[in-house]
């Protein structure tokens, strides 16, 4: 028998599935050991580490990354001394835990590049296994020598020719579970040698009704020629030894050893062991006991006729494989049941974004023919539109929803960062997560992560006190860093908050005035002032440090929010903390949207940020008719005090003045309201979003664009983005 290697495509995306896999592996090792951490005692946790070290271990191994597997080799030594109490959980092991983390990581990163380790990296492995080494209580390993070592370092010689071996494998039932292929070191075998026979054992394989789906239960026996010795065999099952059995026997090995063999597989069970020995015996395995049980089996005629009439070439009787021990369970019906694991599937981005945007066309033909049927007067006609365009709706956030993935993952990245950056700056913090659970689109997720990263940074260097000045302030030591996300009208929001020394107004306005960004008698607001921090270079850092103070990075921060259609707002009280909060759409693909028409432009915005829509206030009228050139003013919504915009006179355009004219009051932040006069309002619009061209940046008053039934094409309006440009619109008219 000869096994066939996969296709250079199908092992390329095994390769790519094994890259992946070990990155999910190191955030599941990484979160374990900062439980552990603070919590010694938890096997659980320890035992999670080991597994996502073991399954890395593996996973390396059959695809011959080397660099990996003696690496983690090391790691897994020492997590499986901690689970069997050879050695304490301290802080220096906990460090070097972590760091093997990052090293496993820069390792990987290697293989994912497709060139070679970088000697550098390679000596940093080296460094910190020997640091694993000595945390062990054994001597740190020698720096690898040249090829020329002493004698007693070379390694064993190799047969002068092939060799007939034989193996049997015998992997255990949680292999699968562990992260295991057996297939994989089957097939890594035959880059050695060749194999002759191989036998699939049956025997232990459970009826239907009692099978596990997760559990293996695969038994092989095989012959194996090759001119390796027996270290470079056993070599390719290293990384299984733990979730397998494996015996490898050389040739000439003596005849109690497969009776032993024999034993240990089979037990007590005589029938079992029979079977066994007729397989060697095919297998080409030749002495007395198998022969004398191989004769005894053939003159079992009436029980077992099977060799007599192999050699004859009769057809065989269908029934039973007792070599096998399949038994009756061939006939049994196929156990659909769905294991829990089969729910999920891996799909590609892109395949994902193309998805949705045919939908999107989907949307906007959908509603082209809803408009033609509307204008033809058919009533089953728009009522057939209607149902198609309630079904695209649910289609359309079904498929909106296979993109939505908790932010959670996001937050689980900064454990590790609060955790070096404290013991790097001498500070007690403690992180606290809330609202993990939120789901936002995965795009956003990933484009989230740098700007909260910064956030995060930023909270621990300039917000929280070291511990002495704290317990000076009457506060508790170690500071607190939180977290959080929710969802809040039709947006999701994102809040970084802390408990140290808060913001300086006098010291930021300072430097403000200092480079001129504000006049010296410029009277501004706290939430003005705080707004001054986003300049371009700005930092009222004394000095330089590794994590800030270099005036670069919260301007990019706020550009990165804006380019996903998102807003910042900060706000801090002295000695109290500073919060900051991010608020962004729910997805950048597709909206349900309220459209709106002033003269021959259509505007939509985000039902979400929807009020209500009610006449012309008078008192705006008669501001409007007393002032040609007045764009905003404010009127009074049942005692509260609105401002007002008319869109037409704020973008020049020509108002239709033919037909009465309406208010759309629409949510500007948490709490303030605005109300937008329009010529028509056109009601609710499933919104495809498409992005403007680069030409219109600059406009922060515009999300995007969208396309009608008609073709005619609508703007997207970002409210907070309107409601900013208006404000510098009054500003500047004023002066």
């Amino acid at each position: 028998m000869s096994l066939h290697d996969d296709d250079a495509e199908i092992l390329a995306a095994a390769r790519a599935g094994y890259l992946e896999e070990a990155q999910e592996m190191l955030r599941q090792y990484e979160a374990a050991l900062l439980i552990l951490e603070n919590e010694p005692s938890d096997s659980e946790q320890l035992n999670a580490a080991f597994r996502a070290a073991h399954t890395i271990k593996g996973g390396a191994g059959m695809f011959g990354f080397e660099d990996v597997v003696r690496f983690t080799h090391d790691v897994e030594t020492l997590l499986d001394a901690l689970r069997d109490g050879q050695r304490t959980l301290d802080a220096e092991c906990m460090d070097v835990l972590l760091l093997s983390r990052d090293q496993i990581e820069s390792l990987l990163a290697a293989i994912d590049q497709g060139g070679e380790t970088e000697p550098t990296v390679l000596e940093r492995s080296h460094a910190l296994s020997a640091r694993l080494q000595v945390l062990m209580g054994r001597p740190a390993p020698a720096v690898p020598a040249p090829a020329a070592a002493s004698p007693a370092a070379a390694p064993e010689p190799a047969p002068s020719g092939p060799a007939c071996w034989h193996l049997s494998l015998r992997f255990l039932q949680d292999a699968l579970r562990n992260g295991l292929d057996p297939l994989a070191f089957l097939r890594y075998l035959e880059q050695l040698g060749t194999v002759h026979a191989l036998h699939l054992m049956h025997a232990e394989v459970p009826a239907l009704d009692a099978l596990d789906a997760e559990a293996c239960y695969l038994w092989v026996e095989l012959r194996f020629e090759t001119t390796k010795g027996r270290s470079e065999i056993e070599s390719v099952f290293e990384f299984a030894l733990e979730d397998s059995d494996v015996q490898i026997f050389e040739p000439g090995t003596p005849p109690a050893a497969f009776e032993s063999l024999a034993e240990r597989r089979c037990g007590l069970d005589a029938e079992k062991r029979a079977l066994l020995f007729e397989i060697w015996h095919d297998m080409g395995v030749r002495f007395e006991v198998v022969e004398t049980v191989v004769a005894t089996l053939e003159a079992e005629e009436a029980v077992i006729p099977r060799i007599e009439r192999r050699a004859e070439g009769a057809p065989r009787e269908k029934g039973p494989d007792r070599r096998s021990g399949e038994g009756d369970r061939r006939s049994s019906p196929r156990d659909r049941r769905t294991g829990e694991d089969t729910r999920f599937i891996r799909v590609r981005a892109d395949k994902l974004d193309t998805l949705i945007d045919l939908i999107g066309e989907l949307v906007i033909a959908g509603s082209g023919a809803q408009m033609v049927a509307h204008q033809g007067g058919d009533s089953l006609a728009i009522e057939a539109s209607a149902r198609v365009m309630a079904l695209m709706q649910d289609t359309r956030d079904a498929a909106l929803g296979l993109r939505m993935v908790p932010v959670g993952e996001t937050f689980g990245r900064f454990q590790r960062v609060v955790r070096d950056v404290a013991k790097q700056l001498g500070k007690e913090i403690e992180l606290v997560v809330t609202g993990g659970d939120t789901e936002m689109d995965k795009s956003m997720v990933d484009a989230i992560a740098d700007p909260l990263m910064h956030l995060v940074r930023n909270s621990m260097d300039h917000g929280l006190e070291l511990p002495d000045d704290r317990e000076a302030a009457g506060k508790p030591r170690a500071g607190t860093l939180k977290l959080n996300a929710f969802h809040e009208a039709g947006s999701i929001v994102i809040e970084v908050a802390d408990d140290g020394r808060g913001l300086s107004r006098d010291r930021i306005l300072n430097k403000a005035i200092e480079r001129e960004l504000v006049a010296a008698d410029a009277v501004l607001s706290d939430a003005e002032v705080w707004q001054l921090i986003f300049q371009p270079g700005f930092s009222t850092a004394e000095q330089v440090t590794d994590l800030s103070g270099r005036g670069v990075g919260m301007d990019v921060v706020k550009r990165g929010i804006e380019s996903l259609r998102g807003h910042i707002h900060l706000s801090s009280t002295p000695g109290n903390g500073t919060r900051t909060q991010i608020r962004l759409p729910l997805t950048l693909a597709m909206i349900d949207g309220f459209l709106t028409q002033v003269g021959e432009v259509h505007y939509v915005l985000p039902l979400s940020v929807v009020s209500e829509c009610i006449d012309v206030p008078p008192e705006a009228e008669r501001q409007l008719a007393q002032n040609p050139t007045q764009v905003s003013g404010t009127f009074n919504l049942r005692g509260e005090i609105v401002p007002w915009l008319d869109l037409a006179r704020f973008y020049r355009s020509p108002s239709d003045t033919s037909r009465r004219r309406s208010v759309l009051v629409a949510r500007e932040g948490q709490q303030s309201r605005v109300g937008l006069i329009v010529d028509r309002l056109l009601g609710e619009h499933q919104t495809v979003i498409k992005p403007l061209s680069g030409l219109f940046t600059h406009v922060k008053a515009l999300a995007g664009s969208t396309i009608l039934g008609s073709g005619d094409v609508a703007l997207v309006l970002d409210i907070q983005g309107l409601m900013e440009a208006a404000r510098r619109h009054g500003a500047a008219a004023r002066h």
